[in-house]
């Protein structure tokens, strides 16, 4: 790795740029967008983008810098290490290479509870990270922006491509993150997913050591006033099932829960597209508009967006602010959780479609975090495959698993939380021969469990997982209730069923 004498503690010297764009508006942004960055508009007012190599993370890329300040707390198992040199190194890279370019600089914040926010500046060469980033993140107000003084600094490169042989990296794009100087680096990856979760990863470091749960979750409100939270990885369902409209939006994919009650992390939504219909997610359809990211949406005639193209990638992509959602809740905060959901999507189709968890189960599913991976939300994934992602969230996770867990356990016991294990994955067999949930019949189990209407039905013990599943569900046909009788061959789903149960428990172990 070649040697480079350091010539600034920050990633960019702004003095040194051709250009600076300090916090531009939205309808700048837009026009930089279309007329710089090769974007397209959609007959809806939003702009369309391409992402280029990485259609979705590149989680092996994404490294820690190991210092004194991080060195006991960081579950190094689970986080690829860089030494300090070799971010210095990057960091001189990025410095050399952001030189007399056109940057954009935006402002926001970490947290919608005031206590527990973090201050992220943002210094990115596209417009489309720039548009991309003021819309996911909290958007500060005017006088905020005057007083705005950087906690953390993320300099995105995505153009800049890494070398391993010269940069000590693994390949060409490279995530890296200094807790003891509070910068984050992307370089060689254009896909904006990478900046928002870089922020979750500071606050899942941060939060959890002052005793606030930090969550890979939605959430939303009932008429009632009741909270819930959706935990799942991407492709599980969060977005699109906490996007009901019969309950207010709290947020869609990273919340933290207090001794006060829960709050949005971000400011925005990123919404899966593939498939996108107005009659099945219409709160989603209406969110996009002028102001709205679309990303790999391939556009038709007149701008018009065709959501089942999937040429360049399945992992479609909206990103909007949370307001653009009717009702949200603003700002983006509420009590604590009623019912606590976990969301699977089973590729092997034997899991039920709706169970009610013990406090002893719900520990045991979150720290297995099972899933499968879906097409394109990862590079190199094409078809759904089995995975654990312990917590709902492990690319994403710095500390320990049971520092969560145990978080998750006592605010479960203190505010008396159901939990329910919800598939919105295979039913009738697995990936390839059954077929995915339907969306009318989740909505619907999740409605009664929120309504308590599920509390009144008798539940059946399953014979294999232990699941406690409910016998009778209103707007439900009672044969999907139970995925066993939904295969065509009985003893071939025991076969399965067993053989995910083994996983589960041989993976368990780890966490024993």
């Amino acid at each position: 790795m070649t040697s480079i004498t350091p010539t600034s503690a920050q990633p960019v010297d702004l003095s040194r740029a051709g250009a600076v764009h300090w916090n531009p508006s939205v309808d700048e942004l837009v026009r930089h967008v279309l007329e710089l960055d090769g974007g397209q508009l959609a007959d809806s007012g939003a702009v369309s983008v391409r992402t280029g190599k990485y259609t979705g993370r590149t989680p092996k890329d994404k490294h820690t810098v190991r210092e004194p300040g991080c060195e006991a707390n960081i579950w190094w198992e689970n986080n690829n290490p860089m030494a300090p040199a070799v971010f210095e190194h990057l960091r001189e890279r990025v410095h050399a290479y952001a030189e007399g370019k056109t940057l954009y600089v935006i402002d926001t914040f970490g947290g919608a509870d005031p206590a527990y926010r973090i201050a992220v500046r943002f210094i990115l060469e596209r417009p489309y990270h720039a548009l991309f980033i003021k819309q996911l993140l909290i958007r500060p107000t005017a006088e905020e922006l005057k007083a705005f003084k950087p906690e953390w600094t993320v300099a995105d490169m995505g153009r800049m491509k890494t070398d391993p042989t010269t940069d000590g990296v693994r390949g060409d794009a490279t995530i890296a993150l200094n807790f003891a100087e509070k910068q984050v680096l992307i370089a060689g990856t254009e896909y904006a997913g990478e900046m928002k979760k870089s922020v979750f990863t500071i606050m899942n470091y941060l939060l959890p050591l002052k005793g606030v749960m930090s969550m890979h979750c939605s959430a939303n409100i009932g008429k009632a006033g009741d909270t819930a939270l959706f935990f799942g990885l991407s492709g599980t369902g969060k977005t699109t099932l906490s996007a009901d409209p019969d309950r207010r939006l709290i947020g869609d994919d990273e919340h933290g829960w207090t001794d006060t009650g829960v709050f949005n992390i971000e400011g925005g939504c990123y919404a899966k597209c593939i498939k996108l219909s107005k009659e099945g997610e219409p709160q989603i359809w209406h969110a996009i508009r002028h102001g709205s990211v679309l990303e790999n949406v391939v556009l038709g005639p007149g701008g018009v967006p065709d959501y089942n193209d999937d040429s360049l990638t399945e992992n479609t992509r909206c990103a909007y602010p949370v307001e653009f959602i009717a009702g949200a809740v603003i700002p983006s905060v509420g009590g604590h959780p009623k019912n606590i959901v976990f969301l699977t999507a089973d590729a092997l189709g034997v899991l039920p479609p709706i169970a009610r968890l013990t406090r002893e189960q719900a520990m045991f599913y979150f720290l297995n975090g099972y899933t499968a991976k879906v097409a394109g939300t990862e590079a190199g994934v094409k078809d759904p495959t089995v995975a654990f992602s312990t917590c709902f969230g492990a690319p994403f996770l710095p500390l320990r698993p049971k520092v969560y867990a145990n978080l998750l356990g006592e605010k479960i016991d203190r505010h008396g939380a159901k939990v329910w294990l919800v598939n919105t994955g295979w039913t009738g067999g697995p990936y390839g021969t059954g077929h995915r949930m339907k969306l009318a019949h989740t909505r619907s189990m999740i409605a009664a469990a929120f309504s308590g209407a599920l509390h009144e039905v008798e539940f059946a013990t399953d014979p294999i997982f232990g699941l406690h599943i409910p016998t009778s569900c209103p707007e439900v046909p009672g044969e999907v209730l139970n995925p066993r009788s939904t295969w065509a061959d009985p003893e071939a789903y025991d076969r399965k069923a067993r053989e995910l149960k083994g996983q589960f428990d041989e993976n368990y172990k780890t966490f024993a």
